[in-house]
C-alpha cells in the first residue's frame, strides 16, 4: 500500500528564520504550514517539512534530491539566486562545473543553510 502513496521529506534546521528564506524565497518553495517548530514546503506535489531542532543535521549524505529535466538549466537559475553548486573531487565522486556524471545520470548537489545536502539530478 504505501508504495503508491506519495513520501515527503524532514529536514533538520538551527534556525528555521534562515531556513524560511532559503526555501520559501531563494528557492521559492510554497509554505503550506509554519509554527514555531517547523515549516512545510510544497515541491512538485510533495512536501517538505523543515524542522526546529538544537543539534542539525551532523552527516554530509544527501538528505532530499529533486529530478529534473535540464540539469545545466536549474544550476544557472540558482546561481542568478545566490546559489552556487558544490564542488567534489573525491576517488568516489567529482564534479566539473558543480556537475558529476555518474554514469546513468548528471547530479548536483547544493547545502541549505543548515549544511543539508540537496541533490538534483538528470537522467541521461
Amino acid at each position: 500500500m504505501l508504495s503508491t502513496k506519495p513520501i515527503g521529506v524532514v529536514l533538520l534546521s538551527q534556525n528555521l528564520a534562515k531556513s524560511r528564506e532559503f526555501y520559501a524565497d531563494t528557492l521559492q518553495l510554497t509554505v503550506l504550514e509554519e509554527n514555531d517548530s517547523a515549516i512545510t514546503y510544497e515541491s512538485g506535489g510533495t512536501r517538505l517539512t523543515v524542522t526546529a531542532s538544537d543539534v542539525g543535521s551532523k552527516d554530509e549524505q544527501t538528505k532530499a534530491s529533486w529530478q529534473v529535466d535540464d540539469l545545466r538549466a536549474e544550476l544557472n537559475w540558482l546561481e542568478t539566486r545566490g546559489v552556487a553548486p558544490q564542488e567534489y573531487d573525491s576517488d568516489e565522486l567529482k564534479t566539473v562545473d558543480g556537475i558529476a556524471d555518474r554514469g546513468t545520470a548528471w547530479s548536483a548537489w547544493i547545502l541549505d543553510p543548515d549544511g543539508n545536502a540537496l541533490g538534483i539530478e538528470q537522467q541521461k
